[in-house]
């Protein structure tokens, strides 16, 4: 199946089969997907939170306008962004590429410089929503992963981040939620599953300058 027929598969998925659970591989793949997204300047200022307890499942439900999604899925991850990115993680990011890559501090200390210059002259309010952004990315990258690897899954934007934050105590990591994804096994009686999907046709969505 190449890659247009598994996004026709996608659906956002309303109802999941409790009793239907990821294997540890598809998790492990879920994971690595996340952390192999492009983010800026390749800081990562972002966190994926992998929860399958299902008592904390449940305590989501409210935090979620009741939707069911969450309690039910084999697994529900939480997108966080890091509340700020200060001169110690660009700091830790170029010592990483430096052991990584095995190049000298000679090679990146001019952008380095840039960097840290670059971030010393943004609000606060400014990094958090470059991170904001980043965050959809990555959500975006897990659902397209998702689709190639039959994983169902439902992005939301649909829950109250102020309780998400203080069930998880996020505020101790220094993290903000932004976004959930609930992923597992669809329930066959999903209304949604064998619904069409609804798009404008090419013509109206994609400008070609040739």
């Amino acid at each position: 199946m190449n890659i247009i027929n598994s996004l026709e598969w996608r659906y956002a998925t309303k109802k999941f089969d409790p009793s239907k659970k990821l294997s540890n591989q598809q998790v492990e793949t879920l994971k690595q997907a996340f952390n192999l997204t492009a983010t800026s300047f390749g800081l990562q200022p972002l966190k994926m939170i992998v929860i399958s307890n299902k008592e904390l499942q449940e305590k989501f439900v409210a935090c979620s306008y009741y939707q069911r999604q969450v309690a039910d899925a084999s697994h529900l991850l939480v997108f966080c962004i890091e509340n700020d990115t200060t001169s110690e993680d660009i700091n830790n990011y170029f010592d990483l590429e430096k052991k990584v890559r095995n190049i000298e501090e000679d090679v990146i200390s001019d952008f380095r410089k840039q960097l840290l210059e670059m971030y010393e002259n943004k609000t606060l309010e400014e990094k958090q929503q470059s991170a904001i952004y980043q965050a959809y990315i990555a959500l975006g990258n897990l659902m397209t992963v998702c689709a190639v690897e039959k994983i169902d899954c439902c992005p939301m934007e649909g829950f109250v981040p102020s309780k998400v934050d203080e069930l998880l105590n996020l505020s101790a990591k220094n993290l903000t939620s932004i976004l959930m994804l609930p992923v597992g096994y669809g329930a066959d009686d999903d209304v949604m599953r064998n619904m069409k999907k609804v798009r404008k046709p090419l013509s109206e969505t994609i400008i070609e300058i040739l």
